[in-house]
């Protein structure tokens, strides 16, 4: 129901929020504030999902030094954020440019997301896979 009256008021996407009124998720992606280089995301007690993709970032995160807020985001946060942005398997990393019509930041993806979509494609596409996280499937 959120996608569908998000898109009807002229939106790509939906922003849940917990029932404390504080951030929580997309209709199927998880989401993430950067703020003064902090990478921030909602608890998991935060009516969200534990996303595969979600746990990638915040090791990706970690691994490029930044340091990582599993936190309660108040609304306010997407409008004060340097940057947001969607993870999900099919959302992958997905910046998001504005909220309620209201640009975040430059309204261009920024450079801590930029870095994040280089590192997982890099693993997804590339096959570099440091981690040991790809898993084959073979069809015999």
């Amino acid at each position: 129901l959120m996608k569908i009256e998000a898109v009807k008021a002229g939106f790509s996407e939906a922003i849940a929020l917990d029932v404390s009124g504080n951030l929580s998720e997309g209709t199927g992606e998880n989401l993430f504030a950067v703020k003064d280089d902090v990478v921030y995301t909602p608890p998991l007690s935060s009516s969200l999902l534990p996303g595969v993709t979600r746990a990638t970032i915040m090791q990706f995160a970690k691994q490029a030094g930044h340091e990582v807020r599993e936190t309660n985001l108040p609304r306010e946060m997407v409008y004060v954020a340097d940057e947001l942005f969607f993870t999900g398997t099919a959302a992958e990393i997905t910046p998001i440019r504005s909220v309620d019509k209201i640009q975040v930041a430059n309204g261009k993806p920024g450079p801590v997301t930029l870095k994040f979509q280089k590192m997982f494609f890099d693993v997804v596409k590339n096959g570099n896979d440091k981690h040991n996280w790809l898993k084959f499937v073979y069809n015999d």
